[in-house]
């Protein structure tokens, strides 16, 4: 191309918004399953001791990718769960632990730190015939009847079939298409940090539900200069987040060992720290003309539960889904039939988890007896009955999306048993 020329318009099956740990699932995923794709966005780094806990079916999924033998390399299993009520409540029940050998499983899930999936993501997506990866993002979009139009920052022009915005909770693919989202600013903030300490954490996540919200400490792998090592998440008041943002790694290590009740021993803090708002964002409807959103582009919510990457990998699993059923029929990929068939999908699902993570917040904050009393009555008798501790923790996995239950996934080769054997 020589000097004033415009560059010609390139144009494939779909553009995927947004390079972050959704978009490069996503990207790799429709290659996988045969689309031409193009991934546009800077990679997005986020550190700050920022991790994700990959849940069964999230696992599954990746492992259909070809990706769970290099991934679960740099996890930590998490096998158990310790549920501490830390309150300050008149009767306070007591902790309860649910085991992932009780329903059958080897671990619920597995703790990985962002960057190291990234990293993995972006390599294999570097690999994968099918996709080209475009550093500039997207300045305008032209959604029209036939196709979605992007114009990259660069300059370049990239026409689709189907545009996927996996480009974050601002983002600028759902402003475009004039879709709606609601915001709710908690006044919370989390603190994010990873964790070297004295004791081994015995592959246990230890969540203390405190009035300023949980304080969760989340196996992490050995490292060459630590053998014990967690992550940490620690939501509380924006206040008292402020406060804790100027200590320095010393004193605010004393404060963590202290607030886990020196579960763990001495804490020593790795690398750097993050604090970030919490916030719920909910988008009434995820599809517009040529336009599916996914992962934080769909919905925000506060990190509780491990919800919030797996919902938006369940996200990308099912608009993978729908575009392929929807070229099996001969049908649009990017057409309102498809469209619809993602937003009847994910809708019940994503409703579910918002509320119940919303829900489970606001019982924290709440210094009202009878709530106080309810939570540790639910407490207690999920300690004492084993049937239904064993049914909670089946309900926590699995996906509320009747296309997942229905269909594997499978746009490479089928998984294997990653986190065997699954629940019935």
């Amino acid at each position: 191309m020589t000097n004033g020329e415009t560059p010609a318009a390139r144009a494939s099956d779909v553009l995927v918004a947004g390079s972050g740990l959704a978009g490069l699932a996503a990207a790799l995923g429709l290659a996988r399953a045969g689309f031409d794709v193009v991934l546009s966005g800077a990679g997005e780094r986020t550190g700050r001791g920022r991790t994700v806990a990959l849940l069964d079916r999230s696992v599954a999924f990746l492992d259909s990718l070809g990706l769970w033998t290099r991934l679960r390399a740099e996890a930590a299993p998490l096998r158990s769960l310790r549920l501490i009520d830390d309150t300050g409540t008149l009767f306070p029940p007591r902790p309860v632990e649910f085991h992932a050998a009780e329903i059958g499983l080897d671990a619920f899930g597995w703790n990985i730190e962002n960057d190291r999936m990234a990293e993995t993501l972006a390599a294999e997506v570097g690999r994968a015939p099918g996709v080209e990866r475009v550093a500039s993002g997207v300045a305008a979009y032209d959604f029209t009847a036939d196709a979605v139009r992007a114009r990259l920052e660069d300059g370049r022009t990239i026409s689709a079939r189907l545009a996927i915005g996996a480009d974050g909770r601002d983002s600028k693919a759902r402003r475009a298409a004039g879709l709606d989202a609601r915001i709710h600013a908690y006044g919370q903030s989390a603190l994010t940090a990873f964790l070297a300490h004295r004791l081994p954490h015995h592959d246990f996540s230890s969540e203390f539900h405190t009035r300023g919200g949980p304080f969760t400490l989340v196996p992490l792998p050995a490292s060459a200069a630590a053998p014990n090592r967690s992550s940490l998440v620690w939501v509380m008041a924006d206040e008292d987040a402020r406060r804790r943002e100027a200590l320095d790694n010393e004193a605010l290590a004393e404060e963590i060992e202290r607030q886990a009740r020196s579960l763990l021993g001495a804490m020593r803090i790795e690398g750097e720290r993050g604090i970030f708002p919490m916030t719920r964002q909910i988008v009434p409807r995820i599809i517009a003309g040529r336009l599916a959103l996914v992962g934080d582009a769909a919905h925000v919510f506060p990190p509780i539960g491990a919800q919030g990457l797996n919902l938006g990998l369940r996200d990308v699993e099912a608009i993978i889904a729908c575009a392929v059923e929807a070229r099996d029929a001969s049908r649009d990929i990017g057409g309102a039939t498809a469209l619809s068939a993602y937003e009847r999908d994910r809708r019940p699902d994503i409703v579910l988890r918002t509320g119940v993570v919303d829900g489970l917040n606001r019982a924290l904050l709440t210094h009202f007896a009878p709530v106080d009393f309810a939570r540790g009555a639910a407490l207690a008798t999920l300690s004492a009955i084993g049937p239904l501790r064993r049914f909670v923790m089946r309900q926590g996995l699995r996906p509320h999306t009747a296309r997942l239950r229905a269909k594997s996934s499978t746009p490479g080769s089928p998984p294997a048993a990653a986190t065997r054997s699954r629940p019935r």
